[in-house]
């Protein structure tokens, strides 16, 4: 792999021209990406990184592969404008046991290096502690965005953040690491480790910076606690269907930061329908965690469904029976509310209002009609919008 492959989709390189000498003069390096088990499941933000790992991975180099779970217990204040809840050793390893066969997807098992930061730091004495804390001041640490706007703003700052940056930093002593890689967000970070490195008489890590995946509201970065994620374990039509919620516009970032596809390729597809292109994106997306024949089946499903209106193969399916306690009224509001898919009644009624529900293709018209099902009755297939499909048995 060329060294112009190996940076690319980077936003900032520290230490680029020893990298570039190491790596023509063939030197394998170690190569760091940690990552915090601070919930279950790992996002396609994470991707865009494992995607960068693999490329190095691929190249002969050490990947390693950080699972940070003392620091999770402490959380990353990156980007946050409040202090993190605090975990739980045993929430921190129950979330760690998913993250590396979620990233075994992307990544080669055979070829990573696992390591667990707890390794040392559950060694570290107090003194130890305070020793590395010597190592930054204040002023330095109010140098970070994040912590700046929360001082000026008198938003409390805990000790225990300003330690997040030299703790994360003091793994990189340990690794050896030559090259760290993460999102921007962790410029601030990962440049502590750099300077860690330099203190203790070890040659310096490289930092490689990744762009920030933007989350399906098209503006802000993906992110579980904004809900416009897309996670490894989502299902597959899940993976295909958020996919395609996504803008135009958005839609060519996946493509260049998810499928590593060159800015050159993208010019030749965004000569084609956006919604082909989109369509193809999802299936590829959907194809990386559950193979192309499910791939080109959820891009099938979607096209008979909202293409030629057609129902889909699969849909949830809901007993009238057990949804209606005895004696509640089974009008189409009490029966799609107890099914507990939507929000609200209220939203219920906004979407009869737009004519947004049907009921075996008929649009419903008062949210107070009655359903009735015989007893040998196959069900009744109900629409709500563009996503939503179920059935109501008796």
């Amino acid at each position: 792999m060329s060294k112009s492959e190996l940076l690319s989709n980077t936003e900032i390189i520290i230490g680029e021209e020893e990298l570039v000498n190491k790596i023509s003069q063939g030197k394998k390096l170690k190569i760091k990406f940690g990552v915090d088990p601070t919930r279950p499941d790992l996002t396609f933000g994470h991707l865009v990184v494992l995607n960068k790992l693999k490329q190095f991975q691929e190249a002969g180099h050490e990947a390693i592969l950080l699972i940070g779970d003392y620091t999770a217990r402490i959380g990353d204040p990156s980007g946050r404008s409040d202090l993190r809840p605090e975990l739980t050793e045993a929430e921190v390893n129950e979330n760690a046991k998913t993250y590396l066969d979620q990233a075994f997807r992307i990544i080669d098992r055979t070829k990573t290096v696992v390591r667990r930061n707890s390794e040392w730091f559950s060694k570290m004495s107090f003194a130890d502690s305070l020793s590395l804390s010597r190592k930054m001041t204040v002023a330095r640490m109010l140098e970070r965005d994040d912590f700046e706007k929360r001082f000026k703003s008198n938003q409390p700052i805990s000790m225990v953040e300003f330690m997040y940056p030299l703790i994360q930093g003091y793994d990189s002593i340990v690794l050896e690491s030559d090259v760290e890689i993460g999102g921007s967000d962790q410029l601030f970070n990962m440049l502590v480790g750099r300077a860690l490195q330099k203190d203790e008489g070890l040659q310096s890590q490289a930092v490689l910076t990744m762009p920030l995946l933007v989350g399906l509201d098209g503006t802000k970065k993906m992110s579980k606690s904004l809900d416009n994620y897309i996670a490894f374990n989502d299902s597959a039509r899940d993976i295909f269907g958020k996919t395609m919620s996504i803008s135009d516009e958005t839609m060519w970032n996946y493509y260049k930061l998810l499928l590593l596809e060159s800015d050159e390729s993208i010019k030749i597809l965004k000569q084609k329908h956006p919604m082909e292109m989109k369509k193809n994106l999802s299936r590829e997306l959907t194809s990386l965690f559950y193979g192309t024949k499910i791939g080109e089946k959820e891009k099938i499903s979607f096209s008979n469904v909202f293409t030629q209106k057609e129902n889909p193969d699969e849909m949830e399916t809901f007993s009238l029976s057990q949804i209606i306690p005895d004696g509640e009224i089974t009008n189409i509001l009490n029966t799609l509310n107890n099914t507990e898919i939507f929000d609200s009644k209220g939203q219920i009624r906004r979407l009869i209002e737009q004519g947004a529900i049907k009921i075996d293709g008929q649009k419903v018209i008062k949210p107070e009609e009655l359903i009735e099902l015989h007893e040998n009755s196959k069900g009744i297939v109900v629409k709500a919008g563009k996503k939503i499909f179920f059935t109501l048995i008796p």
